[in-house]
C-alpha cells in the first residue's frame, strides 16, 4: 500500500483509544470569573476521537478508560453511550468528598481579539489512578481490532498511565492493529509530571510501538526533544508555511524508524472567530498539503481530534494519502462551526466539504 500501513480489513472494533474521559465546563464568549451559567461538554482527546469515528462516520468504536461512580461520571457515560462507542472501564467507587473524580475542564470561547482561556482541575483524577493490568486487553481485542489510539495527555496524567497506553500498543499491535498517538503536548500537564525531560523520555517509549503519529511542530520539538529550524522569535513565516514540519521529519524517522505517517493541522488564527485553516501528511516518504479554508470559528476545542479522526477514517477507508488528508481537514473545519468537542457533521457534508462544496443554503 502506499501509505505502508498495513491495516486489517475487518474487526469486532475499528478502532479502539485509551484516555481519560473529562467535562469541560463551557461559559460561551463570558470569561469564567463573571460567567452565571455555562454548558457541560463531555470530552477527552481520546475519547473524542473514538466518538467522532462512531458519531460521524459510523465505524465500531471504543474508549478503554476509567470511570468513577457518582453523578458526574454517570454524565459522562450517558454522553459516551448516546456516541455509540463501546466503554471498557475500570471503576472507581467516589467517596463522596473528594474523589476519586472525572477531571474538569474550565473554559471560555474568547471573542474577537480576546482568546480562549483553558484551565484544569485534575485532582485525584480516577484516569490518573490507571496502571497496567488493569485492563484484560485479550478481551478488548477478542474480536479483532483494526486501529488502537492514544495520545500525549493520558499520558502525562501521572506515572502510571504511560505504562497502560504501552501496555494496550502492545497487545493491539500483537492483534494486527495499526497504532496511531496525537502527541497532543500540553505544557501544564507535563510542567506538574516532571517537565520535558520526562515528557521526551515517556514518550520515546511510547513512540516506539507508533505507526501513525499526529503533531505540530511544537509537539515534536518539545515532545520527542528535536530541535525545529529557523524558529527565532519575529520571523515573517506564516503559520501556514510547512517548510519547518517537514524540515523536522527526517530527525522523527530517524528516532523512530517503524513510523510510517506523520500529520498535523495548520493555523493562521486572525481573530479568536477568524482562522486559515490548513493541514499536512508526510506519508510513507512523501509529503502532501491539504487545501487552505478560511473558517468563521464558533468553538475552536476539538478541532485538532476532528482532523485526526478525519484523517484516520480516510485512512481506514482505504482513501489515497491525498484524500484522506482532505477528510481529515475538512472534518477539522466543519468541527469549530459546531458547540462542543465532539462532531455534529454527517459523513457525507465532510465529503462534501473536502471536495469543495461551499456554506450556501441546501434545499
Amino acid at each position: 500500500m502506499s501509505t505502508g500501513l498495513a491495516i486489517p480489513a475487518a474487526g469486532a472494533l475499528d478502532f479502539v483509544s485509551v484516555g481519560a474521559l473529562v467535562h469541560r465546563l463551557d461559559s460561551g464568549i463570558v470569561p469564567f470569573r463573571n460567567a452565571s451559567e455555562c454548558k457541560i461538554h463531555v470530552s477527552g482527546g481520546e475519547f473524542n476521537c473514538a466518538a467522532n469515528l462512531s458519531n460521524c462516520f459510523g465505524l465500531k468504536t471504543g474508549i478503554v478508560s476509567a470511570m468513577a461512580d457518582y453523578p458526574v461520571g454517570e454524565l459522562i457515560a450517558g454522553s459516551v453511550k448516546a456516541m455509540g462507542v463501546t466503554p471498557f472501564y475500570k471503576h472507581f467507587k467516589h467517596n463522596g468528598v473528594n474523589g476519586p473524580n472525572m477531571a474538569t475542564v474550565y473554559s471560555d470561547r474568547g471573542q474577537g481579539v480576546r482568546a480562549p482561556v483553558v484551565f484544569y482541575n485534575r485532582s485525584n483524577e480516577a484516569a490518573g489512578l490507571l496502571k497496567a493490568g488493569d485492563f484484560n486487553w485479550r478481551e478488548i481485542f477478542g474480536g479483532g481490532v483494526r486501529w488502537f489510539h492514544s495520545g500525549g495527555i493520558f499520558a502525562a496524567l501521572s506515572q502510571t498511565t504511560p505504562e497502560v497506553i504501552i501496555e494496550g500498543m502492545q497487545a493491539a499491535k500483537a492483534a494486527g492493529a495499526v497504532i496511531s498517538f496525537d502527541l497532543n503536548y500540553r505544557a501544564k500537564l507535563w510542567n506538574v509530571a516532571g517537565g520535558e525531560a520526562r515528557a521526551v523520555a515517556v514518550l520515546d517509549r511510547i513512540l516506539k510501538y507508533v505507526d501513525v503519529l499526529v503533531g505540530n511542530e511544537e509537539d515534536l520539538q518539545k515532545s520527542l526533544g528535536i530541535p525545529g529550524p529557523e524558529v527565532a522569535t519575529g520571523s515573517t513565516k506564516s503559520k501556514l508555511d510547512p517548510s519547518a514540519f517537514f524540515g523536522m521529519i527526517a530527525s522523527v524517522i530517524d528516532k523512530h524508524p517503524q513510523i510510517k505517517i506523520v500529520a498535523t493541522t495548520l493555523r493562521e488564527v486572525h481573530s479568536t472567530n477568524r482562522h486559515s485553516w490548513s493541514a499536512v501528511a508526510w506519508v510513507n516518504g512523501k509529503t502532501h498539503t491539504a487545501p487552505t479554508a478560511e473558517l468563521d470559528v464558533y468553538d475552536r476545542i476539538g478541532g485538532g481530534d476532528g482532523f485526526a479522526s478525519g484523517f484516520f477514517y480516510g485512512l481506514l477507508s482505504g482513501e489515497a494519502p491525498a484524500d484522506a488528508l482532505k477528510l481529515g481537514w475538512a472534518h477539522g473545519a466543519l468541527l469549530t462551526t459546531f458547540p462542543g468537542d465532539i462532531s455534529m457533521a454527517s459523513v457525507d457534508e465532510v465529503r462534501a466539504f473536502a471536495r469543495g462544496g461551499s456554506a450556501r443554503v441546501q434545499r
